[in-house]
């Protein structure tokens, strides 16, 4: 977990190690949408793309915006790190609006929107690797970067527009700009900017990863057993199921999810939410 001044910000710092036959094989695994996210090869081969495209090499450090659709990835004998960013975290140290790198990722070297993040680089010691180490590093480099950042002026509308997408009585775009007291086009460019996504498609997806969350800690439930109370059968499920992980849910049962049932476990154990998304900040 990172330091109390970077709760607001980051989510956690996350390793995966594959430990794979020597000679070659690879881990294969579809993560679910997320928020913004570094990662940072610390040795090994990787291979990702989002939502139907094709899957492309990744760089040492990657950077990825908002996502509204699954990230298909492959990963050889090696470990990665991430560390999440939190809506609040993009707007204090990243150079962009959060929807200019909706749905897509890149390499973080090469756009200065992320020139103040691409140090964290170096923290990662791929000859001599420690965890326990490099999570420090991480979290000291952030908290210098914290202090040398202005505030976004906006960061106490980004909380609390935040705390209405973890508030699950919240359903819909008039509800969530009435208590932000807010207009509905005023919360969408908030939205846009900081999100990534208009705040509609936001509530949707909010909504379906609080039911895949249940399905990742326990693959033994039906389906039907993880639905959030704002569906109103399974057709309206599966057709969101569709849209955010292209497949149906029963193809993606049938997957093996090596990487997202660990980290499913992990991340519960650890801030008491199985996913990125339903992190509270």
């Amino acid at each position: 977990m990172p330091s109390p001044p970077l709760a607001p910000y980051i989510t956690t710092y996350y390793l995966v190690e594959a430990r794979l036959p020597y000679g070659g094989g690879m881990v294969e695994d579809w993560l679910h949408p997320e928020w913004g996210n570094l990662r940072i090869s610390g040795g090994g081969q990787w291979q990702a793309a989002i939502g139907a495209a094709p899957l492309t090499d990744g760089p040492r450090m990657i950077a990825s915006g908002p996502t509204s659709l699954c990230t298909h990835f492959t990963m050889g004998h090696g470990r990665c790190w991430g560390i999440g960013l939190l809506p609040a975290g993009w707007a204090r140290f990243i150079d962009a609006p959060a929807d200019a790198h909706s749905d897509s990722f890149c390499d973080a070297f090469s756009t200065k929107d992320f020139a103040a993040l691409t140090g964290l680089a170096a923290c990662v010691d791929a000859n001599r690797p420690d965890a326990a180490a490099e999570a420090a590093r991480f979290d000291a480099y952030l908290c210098d970067l914290l202090g040398q950042r202005p505030q976004s002026p906006a960061e106490q509308r980004i909380q609390q527009a935040h705390a209405m997408l973890m508030n699950k009585d919240v359903a819909t775009v008039g509800e969530m700009s009435e208590q932000l007291a807010m207009s509905p086009r005023s919360l969408e460019r908030l939205s846009l900017r900081a999100f990534g996504f208009a705040p509609k498609l936001l509530l949707r997806r909010q909504r379906f990863m609080r039911s895949l969350a249940q399905f990742m800690l326990d693959p033994s439930l039906a389906w039907i057993r993880t639905l959030d109370c704002h569906y109103v059968d399974q057709a309206h499920f599966v057709r969101d199921f569709k849209r955010f992980m292209t497949m149906s849910p029963s193809a993606y049962a049938a997957l093996d999810h090596p990487v997202l049932r660990a980290a499913a476990r992990a991340r519960a154990a650890a801030t008491g939410q199985a996913v990125q998304v339903l992190h509270r900040p």
